[in-house]
C-alpha cells in the first residue's frame, strides 16, 4: 500500500514511523513533514489546507490511502476533496469535523445522543458571557467556540481573566468545571464500527505540577494503571458508539478518529471536548503500544470495512513520551536554534527510546536540524511499566540540547508511583 500523510508535527511523525514499520506499507510519503519524518518517508510540498491540491499529489504518487493528521485542513474539507477523486482518506469530511471545529455543534450533537457532559452556555455578548460566569463561578471554564490549535481554553480562578479570554472571542463557550482527573480515549470509526484504542493521559500545563499557562500537550502516557478497567468499554457504549450514530443519523457520517477529551468526575464520566483527529501528545504513546498494523486499521476506517477487522493487539509495555518546547513556549516561540544530540539518542537508546520530531526543520545552509516552532520534540519511550518508560524517556532527553528549551520534569511520575 502507498500512504501519503498530510501534516507536519509529532502527531505525524508518530503516525509515519509506526506505517514505516509495517510490512505492508510499501511507499510512504508525507506533505510537508518536517526534518525527523524525512528520515522515514519522502517529504512533498503541498499547502495542507488546499482541498484540490493535495488531492492532486495524492494522485499524482498513485496512494492508495491518504491521512489526514491535522484538524485545520479536516475543517477545511481537505478530506472530502480527496474522497471525491476516488482515494480513500483517514479523516472525517468537512461537516462531520465539525464535531471540534465549532464546540457549540459538538454540544448540540452531545445533547441530541444523550452523551453526558458539561452543563454551558453559548455566548456572543458581552451580557451573555457575564451572566454565564456569574451563573457557573469559579473555577472558570472558558472555551473558544473555534479551532485554536489546542489553546482555545482558559480555566482559571480570575473572574476578570476568564472574561477577557471570552470577550476575545467570536463566540465562546461557557461551562461548569469538570472535577476528576483527564483521560484522552481515541477510537477509530468507519461511520457505523467504532474501535476504541488505549486510553492516555497527557499534561496540558507548562510547568511542573500542573503550574503555568496552558500548552498543546508537553507529555502523556499509557497505559492508565489507575483507571477502571471497564472504563473503555463504558465510554464506547455511553460516548463515542451514540456520537457515531448521531451524526450518521444527521447524514454527517464521521469516519476517522474520533477523540474523546474525558474528565472521570464525581458523578461518572463527562467528556469535555471532542476533537476531530489523533491528539499530540497522546498518539506518540497509543501508537508506540499498537501491535497491530496501522495501515489495516486506517485503510478499514477509510473503506469501511472495520467491522471485519480482528481485535487490535496491543503491548504490554507502558509508554511515556515528553516534550522539548522552545524558549518562551506557549508565547511566540523561538526558532531557529540548532538541535543537539539527536544522534546520540538514536545510537544510544533506540529502540526503547526515541525523538519524534514536531517543530523541526534542516538548515538548508548548514544542513543542522533547527528549531522551527513552539514544540520542538517528542521524546518517545517504552519499558515494562511506567517507571521503566519514564527513566529511559528522561535519559533520551537528557542527550538533546536546544538553547532556551523547557520541559517538564514529571511526566507520568504520579502514575509510576514516584510522588
Amino acid at each position: 500500500m502507498k500512504v501519503l500523510v498530510i501534516g507536519g508535527g509529532a502527531r505525524e511523525h508518530a503516525l509515519c514511523r509506526s506505517l514505516s514499520l509495517d510490512p505492508d506499507v510499501t511507499a510512504l510519503h508525507c506533505a510537508p513533514g518536517n526534518a525527523g519524518i524525512a528520515e522515514v518517508a519522502e517529504l512533498h510540498t503541498v499547502d495542507a489546507l488546499d482541498g484540490a491540491a493535495v488531492a492532486d499529489l495524492a494522485q499524482r504518487l498513485e496512494a492508495e490511502l491518504v491521512v489526514v493528521g491535522p484538524e485545520a485542513p479536516l475543517v477545511a474539507g481537505v478530506a472530502d476533496a480527496v474522497r471525491e477523486r476516488g482515494v480513500p482518506v483517514f479523516g472525517p469530511s468537512a461537516q462531520a469535523a465539525e464535531l471540534e471545529g465549532s464546540k457549540a455543534f459538538a454540544k448540540d450533537v452531545m445533547a441530541a445522543a444523550g452523551v453526558p457532559t458539561a452543563r454551558s452556555y453559548l455566548c456572543t455578548t458581552p451580557a451573555e458571557i457575564d451572566a454565564a460566569l456569574d451563573a457557573f463561578g469559579a473555577p472558570y471554564v472558558v472555551k473558544d467556540d473555534g479551532l485554536a490549535a489546542g489553546k482555545g481554553v482558559v480555566v482559571t480562578e480570575d473572574v476578570e481573566a476568564a472574561r477577557a479570554h471570552a470577550l476575545a472571542c467570536d463566540r465562546v463557550v461557557i461551562e461548569e468545571f469538570l472535577d476528576g482527573p483527564e483521560v484522552s480515549l481515541f477510537a477509530v470509526t468507519d461511520g457505523e464500527t467504532v474501535v476504541p484504542l488505549q486510553p492516555a493521559q497527557d499534561f496540558k500545563r507548562a510547568h511542573d505540577a500542573d503550574e503555568g499557562p496552558n500548552t498543546g500537550g508537553m507529555g502523556a502516557y499509557s497505559p492508565l494503571p489507575w483507571a477502571d478497567p471497564k472504563l473503555v468499554d463504558e465510554v464506547l457504549r455511553t460516548v463515542l458508539q451514540p456520537t457515531v450514530d448521531e451524526l450518521r443519523r444527521r447524514g454527517t457520517p464521521f469516519s476517522g478518529l474520533l477523540y474523546a477529551g474525558l474528565a472521570i468526575t464525581s458523578r461518572g464520566v463527562r467528556v469535555i471536548e471532542f476533537n476531530a483527529r489523533f491528539g499530540d501528545p497522546e498518539t506518540q504513546v497509543v501508537l508506540a503500544r499498537l501491535r497491530t498494523p496501522l495501515s489495516a486499521l486506517l485503510h478499514a476506517a477509510a473503506t469501511g470495512t472495520l467491522a471485519a477487522l480482528p481485535p487490535l493487539g496491543w503491548s504490554d509495555d507502558a509508554a511515556v513520551t515528553v516534550v522539548v518546547a522552545s524558549h518562551n513556549y506557549p508565547g511566540t516561540p523561538r526558532t531557529g536554534d540548532p538541535i543537539g544530540g539527536l544522534a546520540e539518542v538514536a545510537e544510544k537508546d533506540a529502540p526503547g527510546a526515541y525523538v519524534l520530531h514536531a517543530g523541526t526543520k534542516q538548515d538548508p545552509a548548514t544542513g543542522e536540524v533547527v528549531s522551527a516552532g513552539g514544540r520542538v520534540l517528542s521524546v518517545t519511550a517504552t519499558g515494562a511499566d511506567l517507571a521503566a518508560a519514564r527513566e529511559r524517556a528522561y535519559r533520551a532527553l537528557g542527550r538533546i540540547t536546544l538553547d532556551g528549551s523547557h520541559h517538564r520534569t514529571d511526566i507520568a511520575a504520579r502514575a509510576a508511583g514516584e510522588s
